[in-house]
C-alpha cells in the first residue's frame, strides 16, 4: 500500500502543486485547507504516515496542529512549511517535535528528499517497535517449551523472579537452554525496554574479559586507540548475562564482586568511577559450590550471584517434554519442506531411548539434520546420526525403510584394477540380481565366483580401486546415498586438517576447493566427534584427488551398482538409495555414459 501523506495549506495552488509532485513520487495524498479540517482527516485515517503543514492558516495554525498530532500519534512525522517571516516559529516547532521545516519558496527536489527521509525514519521507528514486541513475545515464558513437572515449577519461579532486580544464577548442563531462560527473565521484567547484553566468559582471556566487562581508556594498553565503554555500561538500565561464569579468573572475580557491591565500575586505565545499574544474570554448567570448596571460586562472589538459584534439568530427566520439543523443532526448521514432516515410529523409539548428553541443543541438531536428509515427509532412522542408531540403550537393530539390503559381490581387480568410474563395468555380471535372474549381462562380461562373501577383506586397495573398497565396507542400500557421500566428505576434510595441523588454507589447497568453501564445509563437522567410519572411508582414497572428484566417482559407482541390483529399474534403485525419482534422474544425468547404458537397458527390458 502507498504511504499516505496529509498536505495542509490554505492556498489551493500550493495544495495542487505539492499533491501532483508527491503523487508522481508514488505517494497517496489527502489535502486540507485549515488546521481544524486537517486534524479531522488525521483522526479519520489512522494509517496516516506523514503530515506536511503550512505554519500560518485560519482555524488553527501549524503549531496547534503539530501539538494535536504529536499528542494523538507521536510516531507520525510532521514537516512544517514556513515563509521567511515565520522562521522563529519553525524553530519553535522543531523543539516541539517537528521532523523538519522548509522555507517557501522551496525547491522541488528538496521537498521530495525531506519527505522521503521523514518517512524512512518513521518506518525504521515502527520496525524497531515491532521488533521489540516480537522479542518480548518470543522470550516470554510461553516460548519456554515443556509441560513436565520440572518445567511447570520453572514457570512459577520465573514469574516471581522476573519482576525483581535480584541477581540470578542459572545452572545446568550444556544445551539445557540457560541463555533462553535468561532472556525470558529480562523480557518479562521492567527492564525489557533496555538492553540485554551477553558476555561469554569462557571465550575471552582474563585481561580481555576485564576490558570487555569494564571498558578501557584510550592508551591504557597497546592497541587501545580509543576509549571504549564496557558491557556493564552498555547494560545500564537493562540486564547483563554472564555465560560460563565459572571460567573467570581470580582477578576478574575481585573486580566483578566490587562492581556488584558498589554499583559502579572503573575502566581499565581509568580512575573515575562510573555508576551502573545493570541486573546480573549468570550461568554455568559447573558446580560452583565445589569450585568454592576447592578454592577456585570466591565464596563471597558466589553468594552475591546466587541470590536466586534456577537449576535446569537435563533432557533425559524430562522426557515428557520430548514430543513438544520435537514438534517445535519440526515446525521451526521444516518450513523449506513445504509440507508437514513426521517421524517414523522407529525413529521416535530411537529418540526416546537416547541419553541426550547434548540436551535440547542436541535434539534440535538431530531434528534439523533429519529434515535435511529425509527424502520425503517422514524421517526414518537412517536419517539420524549414527550414534543414535547405535545407542546402547536400544535393544536390537532399528528397522529402516523397505529396501534391498544385500549387495552383489564386487568384481575382482583386473590388471591395474577394475574401477567403478566413468564408463567402467558395463553390464556387471555379479551373482544374482534382486529379481532372481542369473547374473550375465545383456552386453558382456563373465561373473566372478557367485559365492564370494560380501564381507571379505578387500586387502590392500589399489589407487584405481578405492570405490570398490568403500562399497565392500558399506554395501549399496545400507545407507542413503546422501549420508554415504557426507561421511566420505567429512573423512577427507578431517584427514586434510590432520595432515596440515589445522591450517585450513593448506587443507583447502590439498582438496582443491576454495578456502571460503572449505570453511563452510568444515564448520558442519568441526563441532562433533568423527565416527570410526569417516576415518576408514577416507583411508581408502588416494591422496591428491579433489573432494569434488572423489564424491563424483563414488556417486557414479553407487548409482551403477544400484541400477544393476534392480535390473536397471530406476524407481527401485532410487528407493534403495533414499532418493526421489526425479532426484535420482538428475544425478544420473551427470554421468552421460551411465545414463546411456541405463537407457539401453530400459529399451531392451522385456515388455509386460
Amino acid at each position: 500500500m502507498d504511504e499516505l501523506i496529509l498536505i495542509v495549506d490554505d492556498e489551493p495552488n500550493y495544495q495542487l502543486v505539492i499533491s501532483e509532485m508527491l503523487t508522481a513520487e508514488g505517494y497517496a495524498v489527502l489535502t486540507a485547507g485549515s488546521g481544524e479540517e486537517a486534524f479531522k482527516l488525521f483522526e479519520a485515517h489512522p494509517e496516516m504516515d506523514l503530515v506536511l503543514t503550512d505554519m500560518t492558516m485560519p482555524n488553527g495554525n501549524g503549531i496547534e496542529l503539530l501539538e494535536k498530532v504529536k499528542e494523538a500519534r507521536p510516531e507520525v512525522p510532521v514537516i512544517m512549511l514556513t515563509a521567511h517571516g515565520t522562521v522563529e516559529l519553525a524553530v519553535k516547532a522543531m523543539k516541539q517535535g517537528a521532523f523538519d521545516y522548509l522555507t517557501k519558496p522551496y525547491k522541488n527536489d528538496e521537498l521530495t528528499r525531506t519527505v522521503a527521509k521523514a518517512l524512512e525514519v518513521a518506518r525504521l521507528g515502527r520496525q524497531n517497535k515491532e521488533l521489540k514486541k516480537e522479542l518480548i513475545k518470543r522470550h516470554s515464558f510461553g516460548s519456554l517449551i515443556g509441560k513436565s513437572k520440572s518445567m511447570l515449577d520453572l514457570y512459577q519461579l520465573l514469574e516471581k523472579v522476573a519482576p525483581t532486580r535480584s541477581n540470578v544464577l542459572i545452572t545446568g548442563e550444556s544445551g539445557t537452554g540457560k541463555e533462553l531462560v535468561a532472556r525470558a527473565i529480562h523480557y518479562n521484567s521492567p527492564r525489557k525496554a533496555n538492553s540485554f547484553v551477553v558476555v561469554n566468559c569462557s571465550a575471552l582471556s582474563p585481561f580481555l574479559l576485564e576490558s570487555e566487562l569494564f571498558g578501557h581508556e584510550r592508551g591504557s594498553f597497546t592497541g587501545a586507540e580509543a576509549t571504549r565503554p564496557g558491557r556493564f555500561e552498555l547494560a545500564h538500565g537493562g540486564t547483563l548475562f554472564l555465560d560460563e561464569i565459572g571460567e573467570i579468573s581470580q582477578s576478574a572475580q575481585v573486580k566483578l564482586l566490587r562492581a556488584l557491591q558498589e554499583r559502579y565500575v572503573e575502566r581499565v586505565g581509568g580512575s573515575k568511577p562510573i555508576p551502573v545499574d545493570a541486573r546480573l544474570v549468570a550461568a554455568t554448567n559447573r558446580d560452583l559450590k565445589s569450585e568454592v570448596a576447592e578454592g577456585r571460586f570466591r565464596e563471597d562472589l558466589f553468594y552475591r550471584l546466587n541470590v536466586v538459584h534456577i537449576p535446569l534439568p537435563p533432557l533425559r530427566e524430562k522426557l515428557d517434554d520430548l514430543p513438544l520439543l520435537i514438534d517445535h523443532f519440526l515446525a521451526k526448521h521444516g518450513e523449506a519442506k513445504g509440507a508437514a514432516t513426521k517421524l517414523a515410529p522407529e525413529t521416535k523409539r530411537l529418540l526416546y531411548a537416547h541419553n541426550w548428553p547434548g540436551n535440547v541443543r542436541e535434539l534440535e541438531n538431530v531434528i534439523e539434520r533429519g529434515l535435511v536428509l529425509a527424502t520425503g515427509n517422514i524421517i526414518f532412522p537412517e536419517d539420524l546420526p549414527s550414534e543414535l542408531r547405535k545407542d546402547p540403550a536400544v535393544k536390537g537393530a532399528a528397522p529402516t525403510k523397505p529396501q534391498a539390503r544385500k549387495n552383489p559381490p564386487l568384481p575382482e581387480a583386473d590388471g591395474a584394477g577394475a574401477r567403478l568410474g566413468p564408463g567402467a563395468g558395463r553390464g556387471f555380471g555379479w551373482g544374482k540380481r534382486e529379481n532372481g535372474s542369473e547374473g550375465a549381462s545383456r552386453e558382456t562380461a563373465a561373473a566372478p565366483a557367485p559365492n564370494a562373501p560380501d564381507s571379505a577383506d578387500p586387502g590392500p586397495v589399489a589407487p584405481e580401486n578405492w570405490t570398490e573398497a568403500i562399497l565392500r565396507e558399506i554395501p549399496v542400500g545400507d545407507q542413503p546415498l546422501s549420508q554415504l557421500l557426507l561421511t566420505l566428505e567429512e573423512g577427507l576434510l578431517r584427514r586434510a586438517m590432520e595432515k596440515y595441523r589445522g591450517a585450513q588454507s593448506e587443507a583447502a589447497d590439498e582438496l582443491k576447493i576454495r578456502r571460503n568453501v572449505f570453511k563452510y564445509k568444515w564448520d558442519k563437522f568441526s563441532g562433533s566427534y568423527p565416527s570410526p567410519l569417516t576415518e576408514k572411508l577416507a583411508s581408502f582414497v588416494p591422496e591428491g584427488l579433489s573432494v569434488a572428484a572423489c564424491l563424483d566417482l563414488l556417486e557414479e559407482a553407487v548409482l551403477r551398482v544400484a541400477l544393476w541390483k534392480f535390473d536397471w529399474v530406476q524407481a527401485k534403485a532410487a528407493e534403495c538409495l533414499g532418493l526421489r525419482r526425479n532426484h535420482f534422474l538428475y544425478k544420473l544425468r551427470k554421468y552421460p555414459e551411465l545414463l546411456a547404458q541405463a537407457e539401453r537397458e530400459r529399451l531392451m527390458a522385456p515388455r509386460g
